[in-house]
C-alpha cells in the first residue's frame, strides 16, 4: 500500500516540512522552515548572502487540500544582512511574500484564478476568508497583467463612454477595433479624460492610426483631431439612424397634437411602426403603416427619408447624402431643419465611413458586457478595481464569462 508524502503536498522549494497536524474536522495546521541545505538569497536583490540577522515567524493561509479546507502555515523565516544592497532584508522564499496578504503564493494563484470565473463574494466564501482579502489579491494580480497601457498593434480605435453610476459619471472607453481588446478606461468623459490616453501613446504608434471610430461627441473628436491629425474620424452610422429615429418621434407627436379628431387614432400608438426598418414590420402592421402615410402627409415626409447611407466609394456616398439633405431642406419641417444642420457639422466624418467602414457596434457589444460586470457586482465601490476587472474581461481574448461581487 503506497503512502503519502506530507512533504510533497507543500512542494515548496528551498523549505522543509518540520510537522503538519489535524486541527479539527476541516482545519490543518503545518509548521515549515527554511532548508539549511542552501544558500541564504536576499529577497530584493536575489543575490546570495551570508550572514542571518534575526528569525521570524508567520502564520499564513494555504490551498485546501482534501477533507481540510482551511490549511494553516506556520513559516519560520529568517531576515538577512544584505552587503549587496547594504540592508536587512527578508529572504527570498516561495512560500509567501512577506508584507504581502497572509496567503502563500499558490493560494493567491487560486484566488485570482477564480476570480476569473466567479464573484468575489462566492470565492470568499468557498475558501472561507474575507470578501476584502480575495479582492485585495485579485486586484494585486491584475495591476499585474493590465495595470500598464499596452500601445502595440494599434491601427484602428474605437472610442465611446459608459455610465458607471448614477448622476452622470461615465467612464470612457478605448477599445482596439481589430482584436477588440479593451486597452485603456478613464474616468469621466471630458477631452482631457481622453487626452491622457494619448499623452501615453509613443508617437511612432500615433502616427500609425489610420482611423477612429466614434458617436458625434465633439471632445472626442477635437482631442482625436490634436493627437492623430492624420487619422480618419469616422461617425457611427449607428448613433446617426438613433438621431434620425428622435426627429421621426418629434414630428409624430406634433402631428398628434395637430391631427383632426378622427385621424388621431391612426397616428396615436404608432410609434415601433414608424421606427421599425419595413422588413422588419409584422404582416398585421403593413396595412396600418400604409394608412398612417396616407392620412398624415409630413409623416409620409420623414418615413420616406428613412435611409441609411452605406457606400464603399466616397464620391457616391457624397452624392446620395447631398441629394438627401436637398430633399429634407424641401420638406420645410423644422425638425428635419435641424437634423440636416447636424450631418453639414459632421459631414466628413460622416463620409469616411465609405472608406473606413467601420462603427462602434462592436465597442456597444463590450458596453454591454460592461454592464453585466456592474450588475452581479452590485455597483463598484473601488473605480480602480473595476476598470482592471473591465481589460481582463474585455481583453480580446476566448471569454469565460467572468463574474464580480463587488
Amino acid at each position: 500500500m503506497s503512502t503519502i508524502s506530507i512533504p510533497r503536498l507543500f512542494g515548496f522549494k528551498r523549505i522543509k516540512v518540520n510537522y503538519a497536524e489535524a486541527l479539527d474536522e476541516s482545519t490543518a495546521g503545518v509548521s515549515v522552515s527554511p532548508d539549511k541545505r542552501y544558500s541564504l538569497i536576499c529577497s530584493v536583490c536575489d543575490k546570495t548572502v551570508k550572514k542571518v540577522h534575526m528569525h521570524r515567524e508567520r502564520v499564513v493561509r494555504d490551498i485546501p487540500l482534501g477533507i481540510f479546507r482551511k490549511v494553516y502555515v506556520n513559516i519560520h523565516y529568517r531576515l538577512v544582512k544584505c552587503t549587496h544592497c547594504n540592508k536587512i532584508h527578508v529572504e527570498a522564499s516561495d512560500v509567501t511574500d512577506v508584507g504581502g496578504p497572509r496567503v502563500t503564493k499558490r493560494m493567491a494563484r487560486l484566488i485570482q484564478f477564480l476570480c476569473e470565473t466567479h464573484t468575489v463574494t462566492e470565492v470568499a466564501d468557498l475558501l472561507q476568508l474575507d470578501w476584502k482579502t480575495v479582492k485585495n489579491i485579485d486586484k494585486a494580480g491584475l495591476k499585474e497583467d493590465y495595470g500598464e497601457t499596452d500601445y502595440t498593434g494599434l491601427r484602428i480605435l474605437a472610442i465611446d463612454e459608459i455610465a458607471y453610476s448614477k448622476h452622470h459619471k461615465y467612464l470612457t472607453i478605448v477599445m482596439d477595433y481589430e482584436t477588440g481588446r479593451v486597452m485603456w478606461t478613464g474616468e469621466g468623459r471630458k477631452a482631457d479624460t481622453l487626452r491622457e490616453f494619448f499623452n501615453g501613446m509613443p508617437e511612432e504608434v500615433r502616427q500609425g492610426i489610420e482611423a477612429v471610430a466614434m458617436d458625434m461627441w465633439p471632445a472626442y473628436a477635437k482631442v482625436v483631431e490634436e493627437a492623430c491629425p492624420q487619422a480618419a474620424i469616422v461617425y457611427d452610422l449607428f448613433h446617426i439612424v438613433a438621431k434620425y429615429n428622435r426627429v421621426i418621434d418629434d414630428v409624430r407627436r406634433e402631428e398628434i397634437a395637430k391631427a383632426k379628431k378622427e385621424d388621431k387614432p391612426v397616428i396615436s400608438g404608432s410609434r415601433w411602426i414608424l421606427l421599425k426598418n419595413r422588413d422588419n414590420l409584422k404582416d398585421s402592421e403593413l396595412p396600418r403603416l400604409e394608412e398612417l402615410l396616407a392620412v398624415n402627409e409630413n409623416l409620409a415626409k420623414v418615413y420616406i427619408l428613412k435611409v441609411i447611407w452605406k457606400y464603399d466609394e466616397r464620391e457616391l456616398m457624397a452624392q446620395a447624402l447631398t441629394d438627401w439633405c436637398t430633399r429634407a431642406i424641401e420638406a420645410e419641417l423644422p425638425s428635419l431643419n435641424r437634423f440636416v444642420r447636424l450631418i453639414e457639422r459632421h459631414w466628413e466624418g460622416i463620409l469616411n465611413h465609405a472608406c473606413h467602414p467601420i462603427s462602434n457596434g462592436r465597442l456597444e457589444g463590450t458596453n454591454n458586457k460592461i454592464k453585466v460586470i456592474k450588475r452581479e457586482s452590485y455597483g463598484f465601490h473601488d473605480l480602480e478595481y473595476f476598470q482592471l476587472k473591465i481589460k481582463q474581461r474585455c481583453s480580446g481574448k476566448q471569454e469565460k464569462g467572468q463574474h464580480l461581487r463587488r
